[in-house]
């Protein structure tokens, strides 16, 4: 019996589907096989900066690589509930685990080197999720950084606790490999769900601060 009979009537429409994927996406079909779909549909809607941006950074999906790298985990998967007036406005979600790397900060931003990797926590696995464009006020002087064709966030206090309020920032947060209902540079995401247990804290948006970072 051929390996397409055992294979039952309801997955061959899937795995047709999945074929076509890896055709048109130039991928292996074991690798688009383990994509799940919001994945796929996250990547297909990527802009072509953003695709050179994501197969830059792949090979953060293993965390280890991005501490050998530079990137130091921050240690809390961080949530947000509503903000209220005068803080940043972020919808109900999840961040997830930010991964720093501080000699990035402070540079002319580039798309293969965000000063943020953000995972998101599944089990005993970190899942990469999204990167961050990460610039402090002083950095940017009078000019609000972009990239990607957009203008950062903020600027903003620091992510308390995790950073000082006073370490004010403006920030750009791109959902490069998990789907985002709420939009590809929206800072949070309603799909990410932090654990429970351990290192998680959920926190309250930032404070909105005036250009001059005063």
């Amino acid at each position: 019996m051929s390996r397409t009979a055992l294979q039952p009537r309801s997955l061959r429409p899937a795995m047709i589907l999945l074929a076509e994927l890896a055709l048109l996406s130039n991928l292996p079909l074991s690798t688009a096989l383990a994509q799940s779909p919001a994945q796929a549909a996250t990547e297909a809607s990527l802009s072509p900066e953003l695709k050179q941006a994501r197969a830059a950074l792949e090979k953060y999906r293993d965390p280890v690589v991005a501490v050998h790298d530079g990137y130091l985990s921050t240690l809390a998967c961080v949530e947000y509930t509503k903000g209220v007036e005068g803080t940043m406005h972020y919808a109900p979600g999840g961040m997830g685990v930010h991964f720093l790397n501080m000699q990035l900060i402070g540079r002319p931003l580039e798309i293969s080197k965000p000063q943020v990797l953000i995972y998101e926590p599944h089990g005993d696995s970190l899942e990469l999720a999204a990167a961050e464009w990460f610039v402090p006020v002083e950095a940017a002087g009078q000019t609000r950084p972009r990239i990607f064709g957009q203008e950062l966030q903020g600027p903003m206090e620091g992510h308390v606790p995790l950073q000082p309020a006073s370490f004010h920032h403006y920030d750009l947060h791109v959902w490069l490999w998990r789907h985002n209902p709420a939009g590809t540079f929206a800072p949070t995401n309603p799909a990410v769900k932090c654990p429970k247990r351990g290192y998680s804290f959920t926190e309250r948006a930032p404070k909105l601060v005036d250009r001059s970072g005063r």
